[in-house]
């Protein structure tokens, strides 16, 4: 059994095209954060696939005190609002609180559920609770058979519109690797999956107060994925990684988007 789920008339799963979730991790103001949205807008529909904008008002777990994590709830939440209404796009992004689950399904079409708290039962509960598309990032300490343990979390409030999102497991210190077998395990759950390129090249605290990456490697996994049957890629990107208030380093340059993106399409359609 392979589900494809919604939001609203954009479909995600088996049949359905691939889909691209991409944004900056952080929202760095409105500019910045509209510039790179309109431009993920403008190439989605060039090469003809949906877009799921994402980008992050409060990243609750960077590495040090000093990281910069965001403009908060209420700015972050009226910056992705507005972005949504100007642009017409879906909006997808991650909750780290309880308390502002309600708050921020009243502007996001997708909450995702970040992969420290994949599996805080009290916080997956009140997140499917909103009936909203859930996103579980696996966490990079759990084995992709696990998973099956969260999706029922959720499907237990009756929500039934789930994606399950790899972004690579713990090898060694400050290290990630992909088993790309976890695609096919994960995706016999009945939900989508999605594949996170630019976190599963991360090198979590790799920087000493930050974590580094090896952006150069994303596109290489991405396409891999896609071919093992990933149903859409999620992507970090900027317009200046090296210049970016959180995970440059892993993050990829807009400009270098358009070819990368169609190769993944091309993969894509020798699956159908």
């Amino acid at each position: 059994m392979n589900n494809t789920v919604k939001t609203g008339n954009l479909s995600i799963g088996q049949g359905a095209p691939l889909v691209l979730i991409a944004g900056p991790c952080v929202i760095e103001d409105y500019e910045i954060t509209f510039e790179i949205a309109s431009f993920l807008k403008n190439l989605t529909e060039e090469i003809g696939i949906p877009l799921i904008f994402k980008a992050s008002y409060d990243k609750a777990n960077r590495t040090s005190i000093t990281s910069f994590r965001g403009p908060g709830m209420v700015d972050g939440l009226g910056i992705l609002r507005q972005i949504k209404a100007d642009l017409g796009i879906k909006i997808l992004s991650d909750v780290h609180r309880i308390s502002e689950v309600e708050k921020a399904a009243d502007v996001l079409d997708i909450i995702q559920i970040p992969a420290f708290l994949c599996r805080q039962t009290d916080f997956i509960l009140k997140v499917a609770g909103t009936g909203k598309l859930v996103n579980i990032k696996k966490g990079q300490f759990l084995a992709p058979w696990d998973v099956i343990n969260i999706v029922k979390k959720i499907e237990s409030t009756g929500n039934k519109q789930i994606l399950i999102t790899e972004r690579g497991t713990m090898f060694g210190y400050n290290n990630l690797v992909v088993d790309f077998r976890g695609i096919k395990i994960m995706k016999d759950t009945g939900w989508p999956v999605i594949f996170d390129a630019t976190h599963s090249i991360q090198l979590p605290g790799g920087a000493g107060t930050s974590s580094g990456g090896q952006r150069e490697f994303a596109p290489v996994l991405a396409k891999a994925a896609v071919a093992a049957g990933a149903d859409g890629i999620f992507m970090e990107v900027h317009k200046d990684p090296d210049k970016a208030l959180c995970d440059g380093p892993n993050s990829l340059k807009l400009d270098d988007l358009y070819d990368i993106i169609s190769q993944l399409v091309a993969i894509r359609s020798v699956l159908a």
